[in-house]
């Protein structure tokens, strides 16, 4: 009964969705607006993403960021997604935080992404990531597949490959040379690299 008393956020952006995507990153849900540094997915700076995809397209952990302004530059950002066709969206539609934070430990999904509608829109993306165990779950839940072990996949009846990749969160206890070494094999795999 506690938890209906909760704010109820939606998701604050709109799938990105670059022509030709094959591949879909999905977290869980951003953070508060108060720790973003853009108005984009992994917009903290305490999370490895953008570091960890600098590092693996680019062979520079700082190749995504405004060296003066230490800000992620979000034109390079768009730029290589773009380029490497990969889609970016969460797993949680709706969502109530239940300690005020963006630990996905507290954070109720009220209602999930609808998924099948999202890959209805990129028809050459048969792969799915996501970045950690609770993201990964939702995924499971949608299209009733088992729960992946970290750094492996799965495949869903209709050919869906499905990835859980390591959190970037830097809670998560990995190194980042070791979360990009583990995303890397994914992007070979989905033949992007």
């Amino acid at each position: 009964m506690e938890n209906d008393m909760i704010q109820i956020e939606q998701h604050p952006w709109e799938p990105f969705i670059p022509d030709g995507a094959k591949i879909l990153i999905m977290g869980t849900f951003p953070p508060g607006s108060h720790r973003w540094s853009m108005d984009f997915y992994y917009p903290n700076r305490t999370n490895d993403f953008w570091f960890m995809m600098g590092l693996i397209f680019m062979g520079d952990r700082y190749a995504l960021c405004d060296r003066g302004t230490k800000l992620f530059n979000l034109d390079a950002i768009k730029q290589l997604l773009n380029e490497k066709g990969i889609a970016m969206n969460d797993t949680g539609y709706k969502v109530r935080r239940l300690k005020g934070n963006a630990s996905d430990k507290f954070l109720e999904i009220v209602e999930p992404v609808a998924l099948y509608d999202l890959l209805a829109k990129m028809p050459r993306c048969h792969t799915v990531a996501t970045t950690g165990e609770k993201a990964a779950g939702v995924v499971a839940g949608i299209t009733g597949t088992p729960l992946p072990k970290m750094g492996e996949m799965v495949t869903a009846d209709d050919g869906l490959e499905i990835w859980r990749m390591p959190s970037t969160s830097r809670a998560y206890p990995l190194a980042l040379e070791k979360k990009a070494a583990y995303y890397a094999e994914m992007f070979r795999h989905a033949g992007i690299m």
